[in-house]
């Protein structure tokens, strides 16, 4: 899927993490980041050939598409915002349209700022710890924004772990959901 839009690349590096890590993060970007608030986000990821779900969070619901692979450093993606009170009749919509529901995440959020860098702390239930840095880039410049998201991850002593383990913690998680959570 390729999609043509104007809108900007995200860019990000990510990294499964331990319990404690988790909780010593919370305190480091508390003392050293701007603490941007927590959330609660339930996320429905829908069948097909393209990455379309939708979520609903503390604040609104939305639905969005990210174009390549899910875990791609850089996707470009698109997002319509509504009223969390449409969530359900989101998944209804796209249920009538002939799409599944192949995954649900319910995930606690922690966002800071930190050095111009989005972060994000995340326990997501039946899944995993998460740290996130991201950015948004343009087209042009990911690879540079990347390589700057590397070294600040390297700062905080965290080995980044390979594409291949998200993958296959990804699969597993796909395929037993709902035993999980």
């Amino acid at each position: 899927m390729s999609i043509k839009s104007n809108q900007n690349i995200e860019v990000e590096v990510r990294s499964f993490i331990s319990k404690s890590q988790y909780q010593n993060l919370l305190d480091f970007f508390k003392k050293n980041g701007k603490f941007l608030g927590d959330d609660y986000q339930i996320t429905y990821y829908f069948s097909g050939k393209n990455d379309l779900r939708i979520q609903k969070n503390n604040n609104f619901a939305k639905l969005w598409l990210k174009s390549g692979k899910i875990h791609d450093n850089a996707r470009e993606e698109i997002e319509v915002k509504f009223n969390r009170n449409d969530f359900d009749k989101l998944e209804k919509l796209l249920l009538a349209l002939g799409y599944k529901v192949e995954i649900k995440w319910f995930r606690k959020r922690n966002k800071f700022q930190w050095k111009n860098i989005k972060v994000t702390v995340d326990f997501t239930k039946g899944y995993a710890y998460i740290i996130e840095l991201e950015k948004l880039s343009t087209a042009k410049n990911k690879d540079k924004v990347y390589q700057n998201l590397l070294n600040q991850f390297s700062s905080l002593k965290i080995e980044l772990t390979p594409k291949k383990e998200f993958e296959k913690k990804f699969n597993y998680y796909k395929n037993n959901w709902e035993k999980l959570i």
